[in-house]
Formats: structure tokens, sequence, C-alpha cells
């Protein structure tokens, strides 16, 4: 599928990139490239891996030329760079959309030009009814590349895109917050014990993006089908991992967040083929000659169900526990209290 290509990663320093790297160093791909502004972090996973394969750019997604400084030669991107911290967002509304939504842009039209054959954007949960800057940039995100993937044939430059839930120990989310209050002898503090949220794992991600690599067609938005959890009960889990016998604090819903996290909205949900794990939503094909679909309705969009991380399943203290310990990052944590 890679034998042979250049596949680059945008915010490739993220936790998304490093686990495609561990994904794809051992495979015959030719070439992956981390393109970021991070140069810290770029110097760390070079030292890490030491692997001629990784090739670094430092550049932002934000500044155009330095996109196309890095995408001669490129075959595949998986576009992951973005702002994802909701707080951050809510307070820099206009850096979300600089870098969420103007940055997709400049990749998008940076693609087309070059003739890359593949482009993966990864998007979220939150930009399902958004109520959040976070969550507004990352839907603005997914209607330009819908828009933009209908500028050009698929056959030159294919683009679609993915949309998961929260990914388990990922950068500056919950399960990392827990263990370090944990291990420093701190209550857990949980927003609302009822909360749900989906729980992804980082390998998860990768193979979702793989999926769609593999089936997406010009402007589909692929989601996984996804297990959740209460906020209570993941704490809990952690919390009986970790032998934390601290009482759990309630600290209320902070500013910009749901109590639930929807995957399909329910216009979403009508339109999608299921396709076992997974679901695909395609891209709506009008034009602007549109007409006929305001003097013609359509039933279905009355449909009221959507898919959400209250009516999915909902996983119990040991199952999420299980689950946790699938991640490395957790294994490592639990060997260094030892």
């Amino acid at each position: 599928m890679f034998k042979g290509k250049t596949l680059m990663i945008t915010g490739g320093t993220g936790s998304f990139g490093n686990a495609v790297l561990r994904r794809f160093l051992d495979t015959d791909i030719a070439e992956i490239r981390i393109f970021s502004r991070d140069e810290k972090k770029q110097d760390d996973m070079r030292k890490l891996y030491k692997n001629d394969k990784i090739k670094f750019y430092i550049g932002d997604v934000r500044d155009i030329s330095s996109v196309k400084n890095a995408m001669h030669g490129v075959d595949y991107i998986f576009h992951a760079a973005a702002l994802k911290q909701v707080p951050s967002c809510e307070f820099f509304p206009l850096e979300a959309v600089k870098t969420n939504v103007l940055g997709a842009d400049n990749v998008l039209t940076a693609a087309i030009e070059y003739g890359v054959k593949k482009v993966i954007c990864l998007s979220t949960d939150k930009a399902a009814y958004p109520i959040n800057a976070m969550g507004i940039s990352k839907a603005m995100m997914e209607k330009v590349f819908v828009a933009k993937s209908k500028t050009v044939s698929p056959d030159k430059t294919l683009i679609c895109g993915t949309r998961y839930g929260n990914v388990m120990a990922s950068r500056g989310s919950v399960i990392p917050l827990f263990i370090d209050q944990i291990k420093n002898g701190e209550s857990l503090t949980v927003t609302d014990p009822n909360m749900t949220r989906f729980l992804m794992s980082l390998t998860e991600a990768v193979e979702l993006v793989i999926f769609a690599f593999k089936n997406g067609k010009a402007g589909d938005i692929m989601v996984q089908k996804s297990a959740s959890s209460t906020i209570r009960d993941l704490a809990q889990a952690v919390s009986e991992l970790f032998g934390s016998k601290k009482e759990v604090k309630i600290i209320g819903t902070r500013h910009g967040e749901k109590v639930y996290e929807t995957l399909l909205t329910k216009e979403e949900y009508v339109v999608a083929e299921d396709m076992g794990g997974f679901f695909r939503v395609p891209a709506d094909k009008r034009d602007l000659n549109y007409d006929k679909y305001f003097s013609e309705g359509n039933p279905k969009l009355s449909k009221e169900e959507e898919y959400n991380s209250k009516n999915t399943n909902i996983l119990n203290v040991e199952q999420i526990k299980a689950k946790l310990l699938e991640l490395d990052y957790v294994q490592e944590e639990l060997k260094n209290m030892k």
C-alpha cells in the first residue's frame, strides 16, 4: 500500500504522528516527512527513532510557502496539524481559525498543486454540533476539505477525512492528568461524573486513518464505532489501577464542555453507510443549482437518532481497566510507580 511511497504528516510531532511512525517505520515505505513548527520535538524524535526514512521539515500550516517547500515528491498526506485544546481555543478563537481552518486550506491547496495522490484530514467529535471554538473551527475544516474535494478529480488528488472521539492518553487529555494527580498524592478532579466520552486508543486512531485511506471516496468523512465511558467510571478505573484511595473531587462542567459528545449528527446518520466497524458519511454532491432541493424535501431528514457517547456501548469499570492496560503509556507509568 505504501511501498516506495512518501508520506507527509502535518503536526507530525504530536501523539498521532508518533503512532504513525511506530506503525510504518518497519514497513517498505520509502519516506515519512514530519512537518511541524516545533524544533524541540523534532529533535527529540530524531534522537529517539534514529531512522533515515524520517525527514524533518520545520514549517507552519499557516504559511503556505513553508507547506509547499515540504511537499515536493509527496505521495500521501495525513493532515493532523491543529490547535486541539478546548480552553486555549476558547480564549484565542482566531488562532484556532488560522491553524484549523486556513491552515487546512493551505495544505489542500498545496497538495492539489503538487499532485499529491491522497490527503486524509483528521477531525474530532467536537465538530458535530459544536459549542466551542475548537469544535467550530474543526467543523469549518471539515466543510473546507469537503468543498475542496469537489474542485479536483479524485484520480489526481483524493481528499477525505476522519472524525474520532477522545484519544486515550494523548497530550493534554484527562488520563495523564489523573495519573499525575495520583503520583502527586492529590485527589482526582472530575467535572461531571455522568459526563460521557468516547474512548479510542492511538492505535485505533491510526487504523481509522488507514481505513479511510483504503476506502474513502472524495469528500467522505469516515467514523469508527467506538465505546465510551462515564468520567466517574474512568476516574475509578485509573484509581484502582494505580492504587489511589483519594476521594474524587467534582469541580463542575468547564466552559465549552458538553455532557456527551456526538460522532454522527442526526442529519449525517440518515445518509451514513454502515461499513461494519465504521460509518461512511458521503459528501453532499449538490452544486449551486440547487433549487430542486428547496422545492422537494426529504422525509428521511426528520429522523431523530444520532450516534453519540451516551447511546453507544458504555464500558463498565473492569472493561475500562482492560482498555487502559492496552496502552503503552499506562503500562510504562505503572512500571515507574513500582
